[in-house]
């Protein structure tokens, strides 16, 4: 997995591209909490998201929970099998997704 990280002012878009899985969430999960304060936005692109599992759920939830303090959060670039996933688990209903 590669994360790449965008601040635009009180923006923070974070790139995810590979698998966000069990091994690999615990990076994206340290990345947001180093990166959060300030920020008014967090996007999380996955554009390049082959695959989430409940690890990578786990992730954005929390995520979804310091941004609803701070300020508003969602993603965006959603494949067909990402987006089946979130409608599945019920996050589709949790999350913002554009």
């Amino acid at each position: 997995m590669k994360i790449n990280k965008n601040i635009n002012n009180e923006t923070l878009t974070i790139s995810v591209d590979g698998r966000l899985d069990t091994i690999t969430s615990p990076e994206l999960e340290n990345e947001v909490t180093s990166s959060i304060r300030g920020i008014k936005e967090l996007v999380f692109d996955f554009n390049e998201l082959d695959y989430i599992s409940s690890a990578g759920l786990r992730v954005l939830l929390a995520a979804q929970k310091l941004m609803s303090e701070q300020g508003s959060m969602y993603i965006t670039g959603c494949s067909e099998d990402i987006l089946s996933i979130f409608e599945i688990t019920g996050f589709s209903d949790i999350l913002t997704i554009k």
